[in-house]
């Protein structure tokens, strides 16, 4: 049973730094593209990074420069490291995947649709 479990959420001011974890379980997460989307209240969720098998990312041009994604294969655990955040970066994080082997750029565009979802994360940044 595919299981993800999303922390590290929390609350920072405007040019500061988080990191958000999931730990992946009931699957070999190193052998599928992952990545993270993201909801703020009242808009549609959107796809913030992607990596894939081969180590490859992608990242939605809002982030690109400031977040980066890695995964530890050893601990089952993917990662997204936040830096220089802004208030637009306020939103509920969610770890995705869908067992599929897509290319990372290509994943980035459809990763609100993948079927597995962790509960969330919170992250609220202010000014």
């Amino acid at each position: 049973q595919v299981q993800l479990a999303e922390s590290g959420g929390g609350s920072v001011q405007a040019g500061g730094s988080l990191r958000v974890s999931c730990a992946a379980s009931g699957y070999t997460s190193r052998s599928y593209t992952m990545g993270w989307i993201r909801q703020a209240p009242g808009k549609e969720s959107e796809g913030v990074a992607a990596i894939d098998s081969d180590g490859s990312t992608g990242y939605t041009d809002a982030v690109k420069g400031r977040f980066t994604i890695s995964r530890d294969n050893v601990k089952n655990t993917l990662y997204l490291e936040m830096n220089s955040l802004k208030p637009e970066d306020t939103a509920m994080y969610y770890c995705v995947t869908a067992l599929n082997r897509m290319i990372a750029i290509q994943a980035l565009r459809v990763l609100h649709r993948f079927a597995y979802r962790g509960q969330g994360t919170q992250v609220t940044v202010s000014t």
